[in-house]
């Protein structure tokens, strides 16, 4: 035999086993920590986007949504246009960017609507004694039950369709799982040793309540109404594709969403970017919302 190979000695294989898995195993773990480092900080740039947008859209898009061209009518993007034009020549872009302001205002208002009407059910629910905690109970039970966006439908049908409608009908079908979850905080709260402590110093119900069970029992479900404005901005765009909402010419996404249905076979520039606005703005505050609520589980 070779001496070489004897001085050598025998040839190994390669490097596997757990020692391998242990050193992959902190840049596994590095490479997850900056993904989910990456996702709130690009759902932040997107809000910001939203916002600006929604604040002052003549800063991003300065040409008017609403002018036609009909020489310009269907046009791919380019650089005259970046994301093409509509059947009436409109630049999709700037409808875009003047629709958030009236997406966000939607889902806004409703979030906010849904939360003060959540706020009286959980506190009755809470505060009140049996009978009134059953009843409110029983009433939210029934909400829960029903879709919400079928809930919205309905109330819709009967008081007709508009913008005010719509922020009302998202409002009462955002708001029975807010009330749940107030109520059983109020419920948590009323006998814990913080609001005794109150008591036998003095304070009054008023202030207990404005000072010390309100902050508490509404700090996580102020996180998860982050969560709720990209939920009610996407059931409003649903409503307006349905003709429910915003009417026409008005740049609302939904809107432009049913007038490009009409075209998807050759113009899909003009469904696919109104849909890509409402994802972007249903994602960036569901990461926005997740990423606060693991912060104030953190907490």
């Amino acid at each position: 035999m070779d001496d070489t190979r004897l001085q050598r000695g025998p040839r190994r294989g390669p490097r596997t086993g757990p020692h391998r898995s242990r050193l992959r195993e902190p840049r596994r773990r590095a490479g997850l920590l900056r993904a989910r480092a990456a996702g709130p900080v690009l759902a932040a740039l997107a809000s910001l986007f939203l916002l600006l947008a929604a604040v002052a859209p003549g800063w991003l898009a300065p040409t008017d949504p609403l002018a036609i061209d009909p020489a310009a009518a269907f046009q791919a993007p380019s650089a005259a246009h970046w994301l093409g034009t509509d059947e009436s020549g409109r630049d999709i872009y700037a409808r875009i960017v003047h629709g958030a302001r009236p997406s966000l205002l939607i889902g806004a208002a409703a979030t906010g609507l849904g939360l003060g009407l959540a706020l009286v059910l959980g506190l009755v629910a809470g505060l009140g004694g049996r009978l009134l905690d059953a009843g409110v109970g029983r009433i939210v039970e029934v909400l829960l039950a029903l879709p919400g966006l079928l809930l919205a439908l309905v109330f819709i049908a009967l008081a007709g369709p508009g913008v005010a409608t719509t922020i009302v009908a998202v409002g009462l079908s955002t708001a029975p799982g807010y009330a749940r979850i107030i109520r059983s905080q109020v419920r948590s709260l009323r006998g814990s040793p913080m609001i005794e402590a109150a008591r036998v110093l003095g304070h009054s119900p008023a202030r207990i309540l404005a000072r010390h069970l309100l902050p508490n029992a509404l700090g996580p479900v102020m996180v998860l109404a982050t969560l709720g404005i990209g939920q009610a901005v996407v059931w409003a765009s649903a409503l307006s594709f349905l003709g429910l909402g915003e009417a026409p010419p008005a740049p609302e996404w939904g809107a432009m969403l049913a007038a490009g249905r009409t075209y998807l076979g050759f113009a899909w520039w003009m469904t696919f970017f109104p849909g890509l606005a409402i994802v972007a703005t249903a994602a960036s505050s569901t990461v926005l919302g997740r990423a606060l609520q693991r912060r104030a589980v953190a907490a």
